[in-house]
């Protein structure tokens, strides 16, 4: 079950970890920032092979528990754009303009990737 979110522990060799409730930037788990589990505040990206759970524990994540979630995940969004001294109307703007070339910007990284 979920309990509440939170962020996770960094680890410091960047292994994978699925599953549990422990590590940020796992798959599958719960209540930690990662991808592909549920009830984690926001999504982490560590690189690593992505497990997803099923939708129907997704849907039975707690009203609270998704909300604690959304606040948490906003509160870090906020503090990340503070930091690269962005306002929430730059990161719209930028997030337009990038929607609108993100499909040719994923092609040529792979043009680029298989030239390499």
């Amino acid at each position: 079950d979920v309990s509440s979110p939170k962020h996770g522990k960094v680890d410091p060799d960047n292994m994978p970890h699925v599953g549990g409730n422990t590590w940020a930037g796992g798959t599958g788990g719960r209540d930690t920032a990662g991808l592909g589990g549920k009830g984690g505040p926001y999504r982490l990206d560590a690189g690593h092979r992505v497990y997803q759970i099923s939708q129907a524990e997704k849907d039975a994540v707690p009203e609270e528990v998704k909300r604690a979630a959304r606040e948490m995940g906003e509160k870090a969004f906020k503090q990340r754009l503070k930091e690269i001294q962005m306002s929430e109307y730059d990161a719209s703007t930028y997030e337009r303009f990038s929607a609108a070339v993100r499909r040719q910007v994923q092609s040529l990284r792979i043009i680029l990737d298989n030239l390499q």
